[in-house]
């Protein structure tokens, strides 16, 4: 391996990018963020393999924009693993890959029991590969050099990984499959931001008036401005369970609060002056958050049973059918079909139910053209069956 020293300034990358733009085939690239450390998403370490070129890491903090590693091999494909996890923080610098191999992808297309990096690497090539350094803190500088090295595996291998799982793919006739796939991971959209993100508080159900929510809203708006700050994950500073502890306690002043025994955290003490403004705000404000959020989102399928009981006769009729069919493509039932997708069309099916009707829906939805093809008629069937179980209510006398 070659040495792991970082590249840390636009000189020595724009060398880099020369070096590797000289190599030949795919390149293989990865990227370390510091999710449970830092309240930023970004890439703190990208790594990049080719072969005739080399390893390289980057610390994109200190570079800034990378595009040119992307401009000079736009049109060459890029091997990720789990891609979908890294293509946000590699945009964010530049990097914006046109052709991609998912590797992690593809090892679930074929059924591979373990899909991690590590597992996959010992199954195809025979080498065991630690990842002891996976959850580490990278925004961490220097990075120590055993994390460096950790590092660099994730992409020297990479490539040799995406010929042996091409291999597979082709003879079990999925290669076509897994383009498809790469292509949507491609261009999947962002996650839209939630107007009221403050809601994902976990134990927020257990608040039971607008004042309480009130306070629980300005004690998020208060963490969260002090985490983007600092750039630190939120919950190193308080915890979700010291919000809604506070906010279901009824507090008079400083003390009561930082006496409360669930208010606890990193800086539950260091920063008690910003809760407790914190908890002022929401106790006097005057805008009271509704309760619960109009939502178009379904209802969760145990509570079909009361509300539309065919549409869980559905449901599960045709869970049944994919089930065995992803059993015999040898792959997870999810990637035969994304789940939300069939909850959808079991909710509300097209009229009539036909394979046609049902190949538009899934079309519509989003399903791949693989997908698709392997699923509407499964689909089409158990949905006529379905509704043949289900009796019709019987009409009113008068």
């Amino acid at each position: 391996m070659v040495s792991v020293r970082v590249i840390d300034n636009a000189a020595e990358f724009l060398e880099a990018c020369e070096v590797i733009t000289s190599g030949t085939g795919p390149l293989a690239i990865d990227a370390e963020r510091a999710s449970g450390f830092t309240y930023s998403q970004r890439a703190y370490l990208i790594q990049v393999h080719r072969r005739e070129a080399g390893t390289f890491l980057f610390d994109p903090p200190a570079i800034g924009d990378m595009s040119q590693l992307f401009l000079q091999n736009a049109d060459e494909e890029w091997v990720l693993h789990a891609a979908s996890q890294d293509l946000a923080c590699l945009r964010e610098v530049g990097i914006t890959p046109a052709r991609i191999f998912d590797t992690e992808l593809s090892a679930r297309l074929l059924g591979m029991e373990r899909v991690g990096l590590g597992p996959v690497v010992e199954s195809l090539l025979g080498i065991h590969l630690a990842k002891e350094h996976s959850a580490a803190d990278w925004s961490t500088r220097p990075l120590p050099e055993p994390w460096l090295k950790y590092a660099a595996l994730d992409v020297e291998l990479l490539v040799d990984v995406r010929d042996e799982i091409e291999k597979l793919l082709i003879e079990s006739n999925k290669l076509s499959w897994a383009q498809e796939e790469f292509q949507a991971t491609l261009d999947k959209p962002e996650k839209i931001v939630s107007a009221e993100p403050w809601r994902r508080i976990s134990g927020l159900h257990t608040l039971r008036t607008p004042r309480q929510l009130a306070v629980a809203r300005a004690l998020w708006n208060a963490r969260d401005e002090v985490a983007q700050r600092r750039d630190v994950s939120p919950g190193r500073l308080i915890p979700d369970s010291a919000i809604v502890a506070a906010s279901r306690s009824t507090l008079t002043n400083k003390s009561e609060l930082i006496g409360l025994k669930e208010f606890n955290g990193r800086a539950s003490k260091s920063l008690l002056d910003t809760w407790w403004d914190a908890v002022l705000i929401g106790l006097k404000d005057d805008s009271l958050p509704v309760m619960r959020v109009p939502s178009d989102t379904l209802p969760p399928p145990r509570a079909w049973v009361d509300r539309k009981p065919e549409a869980l006769e559905r449901l599960q009729t045709a869970r049944e059918a994919l089930s065995a069919r992803a059993e015999e493509l040898s792959m997870p039932v999810e990637n035969l079909l994304t789940p939300s997708i069939l909850r959808e069309l079991s909710w509300a099916p097209p009229s009539p139910i036909t394979v046609v009707s049902i190949s538009a829906a899934l079309k519509k939805h989003g399903a791949r053209v693989w997908q698709i093809t392997e699923t509407c008629a499964l689909i089409s069937n158990a949905f006529v069956e379905a509704d043949q179980k289900v009796p019709e209510e019987p009409a009113e006398v008068s």
